[in-house]
């Protein structure tokens, strides 16, 4: 190959190579671009694809968007408050309701649980009229500090960028023996969460989940945010969670009414203690059932 060749191939590598960041770097329609959500760095949290979420250790790794919660009275066990949280990007830009894409009919979740991992709640903020302010009406079950995650898509990455915060409970916090079963019982139906072999760390599992109805009859099952079920997997240090999706994409009816199945598959880093809990809508009422389980080396 020829110097003049040569020197036409590099001319138009740098040329392509410039033009893909400067459109990388263009806005998306908000006041946001790429570089806002940049991940690059030692100890980042990667953006995920949300058609395969991982567990993800929040509070350990570093995100490219903060969070900061406040309520408008101090939180306590069993009183209703009004959550109003604040999300900006490592900029400091606000990140608010044009700058995310909705995922599962929300724009923002919330994955809200305890220190003892007995009370989850998956709330849904709507935009405040501040720039990059949410509120969201919040009733903690116990006390103690609870973590509030948040699950988002920003517009210019169309990938899934997670952030967490702490949220004090006025009261005291009371421990309870961590009972493991692969199986809950709620308001008469009968939960089951079935590994496909015994879950170790660092390797995927697959799970398959059912619901059986008090009278053995049908199971009124109704989607909940585009899907049968949602489950939340958490860690006893509740460092970071995994929000797993049917494999199942689609609505369609249950061959068997009477014991619809769906399959889960999930890969938890660690060892250790960890509950999932699993969310279904039953006749028009949403439902929550946990299942704690350890990981094995």
């Amino acid at each position: 190959m020829s110097a003049r060749k040569r020197t036409q191939i590099i001319l138009i590598t740098a040329a392509a190579a410039a033009l893909y960041a400067g459109f990388r770097a263009l806005p998306t329609g908000t006041n946001l671009h790429q570089l806002d959500f940049n991940t690059q760095g030692k100890g980042m949290i990667e953006m995920c694809d949300p058609s395969n979420p991982q567990f993800v250790a929040v509070t350990t790794a570093r995100s490219p968007v903060t969070l900061s919660v406040r309520s408008d009275t101090p939180a306590a066990a069993g009183r209703e408050s009004r959550l109003t949280l604040t999300l900006k990007t490592s900029t400091g830009k606000p990140v608010g309701d044009r700058n995310l894409l909705i995922q599962h009919t929300r724009k923002l979740h919330l994955l809200v649980v305890d220190p003892t991992l007995r009370d989850y709640q998956h709330l849904h903020p709507e935009p405040a009229e501040t720039e990059g302010e949410w509120t969201v009406a919040f009733t903690p079950r116990l006390a103690g500090t609870y973590r509030v995650f948040a699950d988002f898509v920003p517009v210019p990455t169309g990938r899934s960028l997670y952030t967490g915060a702490d949220l004090s409970v006025a009261g005291e916090v009371v421990e309870t023996p961590v009972a493991f079963s692969w199986s809950a019982e709620v308001d008469g139906y009968r939960f089951q969460l079935t590994p496909a072999a015994p879950i170790r760390a660092g390797q995927p599992a697959d799970l398959v989940f059912t619901v059986l109805a008090p009278d053995n009859g049908p199971v009124p099952l109704e989607p909940v945010m585009d899907a049968y079920a949602h489950l939340v997997a958490f860690d006893q240090a509740h460092s970071g969670f995994a929000h797993l999706h049917p494999v199942e994409a689609a609505l369609t009816p249950f061959a068997d009414p009477t014991k619809p199945v769906l399959n889960f598959k999930i890969t938890i880093p660690d060892a250790g203690i960890y509950v999932i809990w699993a969310q279904v809508k039953l006749a028009g009422r949403e439902v929550f059932a946990p299942f704690w389980f350890e990981v094995a080396e």
